[in-house]
């Protein structure tokens, strides 16, 4: 007999599947945060926060939206990888608790202190991993548990910004761990979903060529470039960091190249995500020649070819395509969709822009409005969806 999706509940729709609450949460929280962040920038707002706001900005996009996708992602995940039943109710209750507790924790941490925020808000991404890793040990699932490495080395960085935060007065070393680990994350995940879904689209549309599989190449890839984010992590400066950037922008963008996204073009649900991973050889690329030539284009231009290319990209491109299929709808991208996926790309192109000429102000405000489009437009279009239970229509397969 077929193992049920979820077990029968007394529990709102939206807690029983890890997508559906950290989706929606996580979409909302990202497009709030950076309307907040601009008045908070120029001093016409303030936070209740330890951080700097600079810290702030960074750490609630970066421990704040970013686990919550990343965990929506594995708890959906994870039970086809082992068989197991989601998730669901109280315990994801729970884990959605902590997260919210986390956001409040850091937003208010001058008054309750550092330590105490950081302790609430370090908690979640350590419950994260401890229930992805026993549900993958109980599945006996040992080959993915590798996928949780990067997230652990996330919560490692979180607890590492708190402290840098605290005795440096800002984080510094903690913010490239953490970018470098989802980086890596979407290079192990993408690495996966990119071709698999191209395959699919491919062979039933548009017999021909289809994508390169997962090899020693992809293997030694990934690892050239965790190398490379690690140096870039600890030695930022360093030439043989800038080599080590380079040379994984280059063997990434070689494998991009096998997984034949041009002929994906009349599917925006697929190209997207090979437009999505384009932005890891970009930031790699960006990265490795601050090392050169820091006065022409400067760390922060990859920094937000990482943030705002490679990885909102990616994550809208998941959120989006596992809304539409774990909740019954046809993997079809509306207009709407397409917006949402426009909205990004425009708002990662004007974001790198604006690092490489930080006079232009209009580049920063136009990317932090895109940015918001992008993500509250997710929210108000798959919302719905999030909350209603699932549709008896025919199902199509999302991860």
């Amino acid at each position: 007999m077929a193992i049920p999706r979820t077990r029968p509940s007394a529990y709102p729709a939206i807690l029983s599947y890890g997508f559906r609450p950290f989706f929606l949460l996580g979409s909302l929280q990202a497009g709030i945060a950076i309307l907040l962040w601009l008045p908070v920038y120029y001093g016409r707002l303030e936070t209740f926060s330890v951080f700097l706001p600079v810290d702030w900005h960074v750490h609630e996009l970066l421990f704040g939206y970013l686990p919550a996708v990343v965990t929506g992602f594995l708890l959906t995940a994870i039970p086809n990888w082992t068989g197991r039943l989601p998730v669901q109710d109280f315990r994801l209750l729970v884990l959605v608790l902590l997260w919210a507790a986390g956001r409040v924790a850091v937003f208010f941490s001058a008054e309750t202190g550092w330590l105490l925020g950081a302790a609430i808000d370090c908690s979640f991404l350590l419950a994260v991993v401890a229930a992805a890793a026993t549900e993958i040990i109980a599945g006996r699932n040992w080959r993915n548990l590798k996928v949780l490495l990067p997230v652990a080395t996330l919560f490692a960085a979180n607890v590492m910004f708190h402290a840098e935060a605290h005795y440096q007065g800002i984080s510094d070393m903690s913010r490239r761990l953490g970018l470098g680990a989802v980086v890596v994350l979407v290079m192990i995940i993408g690495g996966r979903i990119v071709p698999s879904f191209t395959r699919n689209w491919l062979v039933r549309e548009k017999p021909g060529r289809l994508p390169a599989s997962f090899g020693r190449f992809d293997l030694g890839t990934i690892a050239l470039s965790a190398v490379g984010l690690a140096a870039w992590t600890f030695f930022p400066d360093s030439i043989a960091t800038g080599v080590l950037l380079v040379a994984a922008a280059i063997f990434n963008a070689v494998r991009l190249t096998r997984w034949v996204g041009y002929r994906t073009l009349p599917d925006p649900l697929v190209l997207i995500l090979h437009v999505a991973f384009a932005f890891v050889p970009v930031g790699l690329l960006l990265a490795g020649l601050s090392v050169f030539v820091p006065e022409n284009i400067p760390m922060v231009a990859g920094i937000h070819a990482f943030a705002v290319g490679a990885i909102a990209c990616m994550t809208l491109a998941v959120m989006t395509r596992a809304t539409l299929g774990h909740t019954g709808r046809e993997l079809r991208a509306s207009g709407g969709t397409c917006a949402v996926f426009v909205a990004i790309i425009v708002a990662a192109i004007l974001r790198v822009a604006a690092g490489m000429a930080p006079a232009m102000a209009i580049l920063l405000h136009l990317s932090a409005a895109f940015w918001a489009v992008a993500f509250i437009g997710y929210a108000v279009l798959f919302g719905g969806m999030l909350m209603r239970p699932r549709l008896n229509s025919r199902r199509h397969s999302a991860s």
